[in-house]
């Protein structure tokens, strides 16, 4: 079976417990990466020094950056959470489900933290893209 690989109808939510009573619909990615997700390290291993390959598994975060367009709505979301971490001095924890639509798949992302990002758009001829880095406790896949 061949898949829609379009990102164009893409459902990205996140929730954020404290801050917003309603999950919100992230909108407006940027053009050329709308979001990137890194690799999980999925095993620890070890080569002992008379050559067996030792290995274990231990949990990792899961690193995500989305990116906006300058105009994106969805930026004033992540502005709206990173003052009221800076207010209150603490984090918010941050739930996010992504579905692909085009290749039936669902990914839902738990206790996650906006980690960084940059406080103002870089700007050249227009305003350049925003990306805002999340560390995701874990990431669970689906069917839709």
């Amino acid at each position: 079976m061949a898949y829609d690989i379009t990102a164009a109808n893409a459902v990205f939510t996140i929730t954020v417990a404290g801050l917003y009573n309603a999950p919100i619909t992230l909108q407006n990615f940027a053009a050329d990466q709308a979001w990137e997700t890194a690799e999980l390290n999925c095993a620890e291993t070890e080569m002992s020094v008379d050559g067996y390959l030792n290995t274990g598994w231990t949990p990792a975060p899961v690193d995500q950056t989305i990116h906006f367009s300058a105009g994106s709505e969805s930026v004033v979301v992540f502005e709206a959470i990173m003052a009221a971490q800076q207010t209150a001095r603490a984090l918010f924890r941050l739930g996010g489900e992504l579905t692909l639509t085009g290749t039936g798949r669902r990914y839902t992302m738990t206790n996650g933290v906006l980690r960084s990002m940059a406080v103002v758009p870089s700007a050249g001829r227009v305003l350049h893209p925003r990306s805002f880095a999340i560390r995701w406790q874990s990431v669970w896949p689906a069917g839709v």
